[in-house]
């Protein structure tokens, strides 16, 4: 009888083991599988043609002016700290005329999409150094970047809306 205990004993402490192990790599395969999700839909959203900066990247750069083309009650909730809002459907180009046109310049929204389009027109004004922020603000905050509003850290970032809003695994999404 105490032979078959001790085989019980052993045998649960080896499943609730695997359970954990499974448990563990179904877990993993869920982050992993929303980062591949994630990475598929960007790469369907941008143009090969233009140029786009990694975090990494942007934080070796000495002064680059981040331009933030999200609506303006985005960019009131939460912005990349010192970005100068643009807009996306009211941009105009009078926006960026004090800015050198040799300048390293940081374009971002949400995700990259609205972004990449005025960067295009940046590109065609004559400005000669523009990035798209890979992933955008949401890959901003999901790598624990500072986001700010009205000059101090926030842990609240527009989710664009509720669909869009299943990429920010990070902060306090507001819609």
């Amino acid at each position: 009888m105490q032979l078959i205990l001790a085989f019980v004993g052993y045998f649960n402490m080896k499943f609730k083991k695997i359970l954990l192990l499974f448990t563990g790599l179904l877990m993993g395969g869920q982050v992993w599988a929303q980062s591949l999700a994630y990475k598929t839909l960007l790469k369907g959203v941008y143009d090969k043609d233009f140029p786009l900066i990694s975090i990494e990247e942007v934080e070796k750069l000495d002064n680059p002016v981040f331009l933030d083309t999200r609506e303006f009650d985005e960019y009131e909730v939460s912005h990349i700290r010192y970005a100068k809002w643009v807009g996306y459907e009211t941009f105009d180009l009078d926006k960026v005329r004090d800015l050198d046109k040799n300048q390293v310049i940081v374009l971002y929204c949400s995700i990259g999409a609205r972004s990449e389009n005025i960067g295009k027109k940046l590109q065609q004004a004559g400005f000669n150094h523009v990035y798209n922020l890979y992933g955008g603000i949401f890959h901003w905050v999901n790598e624990g970047k500072p986001v700010y509003s009205r000059g101090k850290k926030t842990e609240k970032i527009h989710a664009y809306n509720r669909t869009w809003g299943i990429w920010l695994t990070k902060g306090q999404k507001v819609y």
